[in-house]
């Protein structure tokens, strides 16, 4: 560790093994890696949800639990999509597959999509008495796994280079 440092050499001992060496996207359209085309969606849709249902209890105006309504059910249904498309990298590309990481960030997300799916269900029985409490605690939790997952795929990203077009051919550290 340098001097000064206080955190340890990001070095990516895993990518060093050839057969591991290879993250590239694999699920991309010319080149553009869906996975992160398609996670933005459920995030900030997630955001939006907890939004409306904060303003539903602030205001009490059914608007904002229509809109909480719509917001977790598109969360939801795009959080599929990009469920989806990050589930089948994981599973195919051995130089995401290999790291922990990458598997936290699933069990993290499948978490979250559990929980948005369960939160539109809910709310399917009728879209103000649902609100409080349980689906403004459901939009409150799921913002902190998102925050959490986010987290980690942006870690998994930034610092080696995994779903990239382009692999880990110049990851952080």
């Amino acid at each position: 560790m340098p001097p000064g440092n206080s955190l340890p050499d990001a070095t990516d001992t895993v990518g060093q093994d050839a057969p591991f060496r290879d993250s590239r996207s694999k699920v991309a359209i010319w080149g553009h890696p869906l996975h992160a085309m398609t996670v933005a969606f459920p995030v900030a849709l997630t955001f939006c949800a907890f939004g409306a249902d904060a303003l539903y209890w602030w205001s009490g105006a059914a608007r904002w639990a229509w809109a909480g309504f719509w917001a977790s059910g598109t969360a939801f249904l795009f959080g599929l999509g990009a469920g989806i498309t990050g589930t089948i990298e994981l599973l195919i590309v051995p130089g995401i597959r290999i790291r922990a990481m990458a598997w936290t960030h699933f069990i993290i997300a499948m978490t979250l999509l559990s929980l948005l799916g369960l939160n539109w269900g809910w709310r399917l029985t009728g879209h103000v008495a649902a609100v409080l409490p349980w689906g403004l605690l459901m939009t409150g939790v799921s913002v902190l796994l998102v925050v959490a997952t986010g987290w980690h795929g942006g870690k998994l990203v930034f610092d080696y280079g995994l779903g990239l077009s382009k692999g880990n051919e110049n990851p952080r550290g």
